[in-house]
């Protein structure tokens, strides 16, 4: 139904030049279309062209008045057309030019279901497209009483099944309770209002280059993981620890989100609905088991760093394997059943969309994704803060026996940390008000290329069992390795001695 009336709207737009044609002599009409109340103003050949003032009066009907400031007692929002509108419209009508201003009280709602304020939407036509003004259109709204909302002109350009508001070619003013709009463009215009916490939508710019920045370090991850994978399977002869068990356990998973994701938007673009269903699951998996194999990994440096023995866990690796593929499977499958996974639209301020594959239902997202990694994050970071106090007390410890270590050495011990357990992605927390843009970027970067540092991390922290001398007390970052000298004597060590030589050799951070 509201597509039907969204149709005759834009129709009988289209059809103002009839109506001017039957106006005679007369250079104003009153224009009325069901619940469309609107003026037409002529500007005859043989006149100059002067800027023309429209205001909505109390009995909600239009008129022309002279002065717009004069006015603001008696009509509650007026409408300015500059002479420069007039003087384009008459150069592409051979000379002569009209306006048509009406006002749409119950236009269709755009996909976000977005507030209007009053619910009104005033269209400006002059039968040609008029674009690029200096001297702008203006509508004015006095008294406006907007609370804690933030507001903002926007317009759509008609086109569509539904209202796709933009901030493009509108300017916003709000001062003594008067809202001003300033436009280069006719068209349809609002005034939109947004909660305080409301996001607005990424410029086109910044969704272009997140996305460049997240091809290319995606690219790269899976490059990278599946250089450290190929090593691990087919190149490694020695018996690996559990620690890099664990740790290509995460591998996996991150290179099958990288994977999924990468292939996300061209599978979107097929428009195939099953294809699409299943990519989102599976991309959907893939991100939910990194985010149990980041508590996994904090699990397991907690029992070697803060406990400090041996795991002797009977079935350890098979324990962690079970908690960190088969609880998001689960998951997946349920949402599955209930229909969830979709097409979903991602708008830029001027109106532009890209299409991926996803949950469709926000609540589930928030719940589902953001309630798990909140939990998650609590864990790894607890466990990151312990791990950067206990290498710094080691450090000053062994400040006597050990080089100092470089400061580019230490950033990647904690570029690997934070890669390992997932901390960067905490940085989605900061994306509101003046972070925003910031931390979509610092997140997009840091995420991007966590394939990589995790790569640097395996390869520069990876040792079969029995490499390390028994005097050795290694570090996990690979690049703080504090040595302990334990003094020879020619009697026996004590039993208490062959514990602590014992534990020096078999524990790993």
């Amino acid at each position: 139904m509201s597509q039907l009336i969204l149709n005759s709207h834009r129709q009988a737009m289209k059809s103002l030049g009839s109506i001017v044609a039957q106006m005679g002599s007369d250079d104003t009409a009153a224009v009325t279309m069901g619940d469309v109340e609107g003026i037409l103003k002529l500007s005859p050949k043989e006149q100059e062209t002067e800027e023309v003032h429209f205001g909505f009066t109390a009995s909600n009907d239009w008129a022309v008045v002279e002065n717009v400031f004069a006015a603001a007692g008696e009509v509650r929002k007026t409408v300015s057309v500059s002479k420069e509108a007039f003087e384009k419209a008459q150069l592409i009508n051979n000379g002569s030019a009209y306006v048509g201003v009406f006002n749409f009280p119950s236009l269709s709602k755009d996909e976000k279901n977005s507030t209007i304020l009053n619910n009104e939407v005033i269209a400006i036509e002059m039968g040609t497209d008029i674009s690029n003004l200096t001297d702008t259109i203006n509508l004015r709204y006095d008294q406006v009483d907007k609370g804690d909302a933030i507001i903002s002109c926007q317009s759509w350009d008609g086109t569509g099944t539904k209202p796709n508001w933009t901030k493009d070619g509108c300017e916003t003013l709000f001062r003594d309770n008067t809202i001003t709009c300033q436009c280069k463009h006719l068209t349809f215009f609002a005034i939109l209002m947004d909660s305080p916490g409301a996001q607005s939508n990424l410029s086109t710019s910044d969704v272009k280059t997140l996305t460049h920045i997240t091809y290319i370090g995606c690219g790269m991850s899976m490059f990278f993981l599946g250089v450290a994978l190929f090593m691990h399977f087919l190149l490694s002869r020695a018996k690996t620890s559990k620690t890099t068990k664990i740790l290509i356990n995460l591998f996996l998973a991150l290179f099958l989100l990288n994977l999924t994701f990468l292939s996300n938007e061209s599978i979107a673009k097929s428009q195939n609905l099953s294809a699409c269903r299943f990519i989102a699951g599976v991309m959907h998996y893939s991100m939910l088991s990194t985010f149990s194999w980041f508590a996994i990994q904090a699990f397991h440096l907690y029992l070697q760093l803060i406990k400090v023995f041996n795991i002797n866990i009977q079935r350890y690796l098979l324990k962690t394997a079970i908690a960190g593929w088969s609880p998001p499977g689960l998951v997946v499958i349920v949402i599955f059943i209930l229909n969830e996974y979709d097409f979903i639209d991602i708008n830029t301020d001027d109106g532009a969309s890209v299409q991926m594959c996803w949950i469709k239902n926000h609540y589930i997202h928030y719940i589902v994704n953001i309630g798990y990694y909140v939990l998650v994050f609590a864990f790894t970071f607890f466990i990151f803060i312990v791990t950067v106090h206990k290498i710094m007390h080691l450090k000053k410890m062994t400040k006597g026996t050990a080089k100092q270590q470089s400061k580019t050495k230490d950033m990647f011990t904690m570029l690997g940390l934070c890669a390992m357990l997932g901390v960067t992605w905490g940085f989605a927390f900061f994306s509101h008000g003046a972070f925003r843009i910031p931390s979509y970027y610092i997140f997009t970067v840091l995420n991007s290329f966590q394939g990589f540092f995790l790569f640097l991390y395996y390869y520069k922290s990876n040792r079969p069992i029995g490499e390390e001398s028994p005097s050795t007390f290694t570090s996990s970052s690979g690049s703080f390795k504090p040595k302990f000298k334990l003094n020879k004597s020619k009697s026996s060590p004590s039993n208490h001695t062959q514990r602590k030589i014992h534990t020096a050799r078999t524990t790993e951070f």
